[in-house]
């Protein structure tokens, strides 16, 4: 880079020097990379353990890199405001690639509904079928619409057995039912619709004591 991240203001400075040297590193990296060859990086980050903390890091460090590009004081000059931009794009491509955290998810969502980028918003539905079904479930509880709909798209694809699997969970079973009810009317599974037929005369048999 040009410009450290000193030239951007103390806040930001202060987010950054409070990363982990192996998550600066990581943004460092991508920063350096070619324009043009996220495939290259998105197989290293792959290859990377999920690191829960780092995706904590990457988050903070997003919010204060949007903060700071959202002032429109005359510090900004016009060199920092598209280095900072795009170190900003950098931070969420990093993220995207990485993240298996429901409230990072929704962060990166808002951030492109924001921006109207729907591209990025089918590529991070995409990206949806690698979490675990209780974080999709926690995004399908969203207040946020756009993400509560991409969770709830993603769960209605999901194999019927994994929604199964869901029904005995007090905190998500209703969310699992609601994509069960989905594969049986909108997709016409017939395992769902049996499984549905099923909890509804539990529901009855309850009811009647």
């Amino acid at each position: 880079m040009s410009l450290t991240i000193e030239d951007f203001g103390g806040r930001l400075a202060s987010v950054w020097s409070e990363l982990r040297p192996t998550t600066r590193g990581m943004v460092e990296r991508a920063l350096q990379a070619p324009t043009g060859s996220p495939a290259t990086r998105k197989a290293n980050t792959a290859n990377a353990p999920y690191d829960a903390r780092a995706d904590n890091e990457l988050s903070r460090l997003l919010a204060a890199l949007d903060e700071r590009a959202l002032e429109t004081d005359a510090s900004l000059e016009a060199e920092k405001e598209v280095q900072l931009r795009h170190m900003a794009d950098t931070c969420a491509a990093v993220l995207q690639e990485k993240t298996r955290s429901a409230e990072v998810f929704a962060q990166l969502v808002r951030r492109a509904d924001n921006r109207r980028d729907y591209a990025r918003i089918d590529t991070l539905a995409d990206a949806l079928t690698g979490f675990a079904p209780s974080e999709i479930c926690e995004l399908a509880r969203s207040q946020d619409v756009v993400v509560r709909a991409l969770a709830n798209e993603t769960l209605a694809q999901f194999p019927t057995s994994s929604l199964i699997a869901l029904l005995g969970d007090p905190v998500d079973s209703e969310i699992a039912r609601d994509a069960l009810r989905r594969q049986a009317v909108d997709y016409g599974s017939e395992e769902a619709r049996q499984i549905v037929n099923a909890l509804a005369q539990v529901d009855a048999s309850n009811e009647d004591f």
